[in-house]
């Protein structure tokens, strides 16, 4: 893997607070160029408050987020976004009667011509099945593709570092597999990603790196291997609510 394109995302004791309560306390966090860092937790954790905190939706109560020389804590989604930090909100938030093309372009909207057209191209050579579905509004797609839209839209900006929240909710074990597939392909140039996951077995067969995150703390520090081989932490209750979380959304897949 390359890390010419890259530079290191640190998060440093990063809290994060929701009304009166802190959701995440002091998590500290390193994304390394051209490797996936897994980040795991069950529903509740606070994964996804840090993923808004991360992306500028929401400013840190204390930490630091650094990427390079910028200082990203508190910024706004634009400079973030403009500095190399792409961020994939849970819920495939895309502009559900925009077609797939207009919703490829609001992700290069920073960019020069040049450099938009390019990395339109580069999305759909990640993702040429929606070669098809070009002029389509967006809510006629599957859950699979809506999913290839939004990550689309994000690498469409290429970005340095990518962070994906939930990349497996609602979707069928196939489709998972092909966006996997994916996202092995992206590290190789030297993108950096953050993969937050409720499921331990879909993050870890692309990480290198991986956090557990419990009750908005680091519970978990280390390698996505020690971690698969650690029987103990697999089974804890910290990737057990995952696992139950997993088990009940089957019944409602979506390809």
């Amino acid at each position: 893997m390359s890390g010419e394109r890259g530079t290191t995302l640190v998060l440093d004791h990063v809290s994060v607070a929701r009304g009166s309560r802190t959701v995440v306390d002091a998590v500290s966090i390193t994304v390394v160029p051209g490797e996936v860092t897994a980040l795991l937790g069950p529903n509740g954790a606070g994964k996804s408050s840090l993923v808004l905190a991360i992306g500028g939706v929401l400013k840190p109560a204390a930490g630091r987020v650094t990427f390079g020389e910028h200082e990203l804590a508190g910024a706004r989604p634009e400079f973030i976004r403009a500095s190399g930090v792409a961020v994939v909100p849970e819920g495939r938030r895309l502009l559900p009667n925009m077609t797939v093309q207009e919703n490829l372009e609001i992700g290069t909207y920073t960019m020069r011509a040049g450099a938009a057209k390019e990395g339109i191209a580069y999305a759909m050579e990640l993702f040429p099945e929606l070669q098809k579905h070009w002029t389509s509004p967006a809510k006629l797609l599957s859950g699979g593709e809506q999913q290839m839209v939004v990550l689309g839209q994000a690498l469409a900006s290429r970005p340095r570092i990518l962070v994906i929240d939930e990349l497996s909710l609602g979707l069928a074990p196939v489709i998972v597999k092909r966006l996997a597939s994916t996202l092995r392909e992206v590290v190789q140039t030297g993108t950096g990603i953050l993969l937050i996951e409720q499921f331990a077995h879909v993050a870890l067969s692309v990480s290198t790196a991986a956090y557990i995150l419990g009750g908005g703390r680091i519970v978990y520090s280390g390698t996505a291997a020690e971690l698969s081989a650690n029987n103990d932490m697999m089974t804890s209750s910290y990737l057990l609510a995952g696992a139950v979380a997993g088990d009940e959304s089957r019944e409602r897949e979506t390809t």
